[in-house]
């Protein structure tokens, strides 16, 4: 056993939204969980730790992007020693950060009230329904385009077939898919000719990515893009079913009542595990 005091407790729990943008899109995951630890100690925010011969800092990540992909809505929790107000952590932890690693926003994780008591708040990755994305397609015609988007919305079922870790697994991306549609007004704006797509897709298993979903506009119309595509996702959330947009996964946080920390959670269950539209201009810049 370790000797020793035992880590100090979690009185704060803080949920962190990210943007991953320009260049930094092509950081990994393990390199930006790298990145937040060293600006969490840069910034002087007191994070927990766990126990054991090997503490690491209480920080969990959920629904991260792939690398090569810009995002405007990664999310991470982070767990305090000591009380802090979000708004200076914010602060703080976004001018430690390097360029394009950039904090969007800072809430409190409270408990959920029922009646006169408190339940353990959610997990964070469960609110996380489904995620809407922007690819931009260069050297694509814009009629093209949305002569692939009819044609992949009019299909019941479309079958792509990609390597997993469980190796080679075909599934049907039209189902994950709940919206697809042409930004007709970015391509306006566009610094080159091109076709760009909005789309709402389901958090599945297994998890279907704007990859696929080019895979099943190329096999129901040939839409090959002569460049590789520029994705940024714009949100992550809860799905609303009769609109078929997406929630703030933080909006519950804001609304509830006192925060939680080891107390709160060990009144009403175990602590979160620990695991490894304002869009910037440079989110789909080279």
């Amino acid at each position: 056993m370790p000797e020793g005091p035992a880590p100090a407790p979690v009185t704060q729990r803080l949920r962190v939204r990210y943007a991953k943008r320009g260049r930094l899109r092509f950081t990994s995951h393990r390199d930006i969980s790298r990145a937040v630890e060293r600006a969490v100690r840069r910034a002087g925010i007191p994070v927990a730790f766990s126990a054991g011969f090997t503490p690491h800092p209480k920080i969990s990540y959920a629904g991260a992007a792939a690398t090569g992909v810009a995002s405007e809505a990664e999310y991470l929790e982070i767990g305090l020693t000591e009380p802090r107000d979000p708004a200076r952590v914010r602060a703080d932890l976004d001018a430690a950060l390097p360029d394009g690693l950039d904090i969007v926003d800072v809430v409190t994780v409270r408990p959920v009230r029922t009646g006169e008591a408190q339940a353990k708040p959610g997990a964070l990755a469960d609110r996380l329904e489904a995620s809407e994305w922007r690819i931009r397609l260069d050297g694509v015609a814009s009629d093209d385009a949305a002569a692939a988007v009819a044609a992949f919305l009019a299909a019941t079922e479309i079958e792509v077939e990609r390597l997993t870790k469980k190796g080679r697994r075909r599934f049907d991306v039209r189902a994950a898919v709940s919206a697809l549609e042409l930004d007709r007004r970015a391509e306006e704006t566009a610094d080159a000719p091109c076709a760009i797509l909005r789309m709402v897709v389901r958090h599945t298993t297994p998890a279907v990515r704007p990859d696929d979903i080019l895979t099943g506009l190329r096999q129901v119309a040939d839409l090959a893009p002569p460049s590789p595509p520029l994705v940024t996702r714009l949100a992550q959330g809860p799905l609303d079913a009769a609109t078929g947009g997406l929630a703030d996964p933080l909006d519950s946080d804001r609304e509830n009542g006192q925060p939680s920390g080891d107390e709160a959670g060990a009144a009403s269950g175990s602590a979160l595990p620990i695991s490894g539209e304002a869009v910037s201009a440079d989110v789909v810049s080279a």
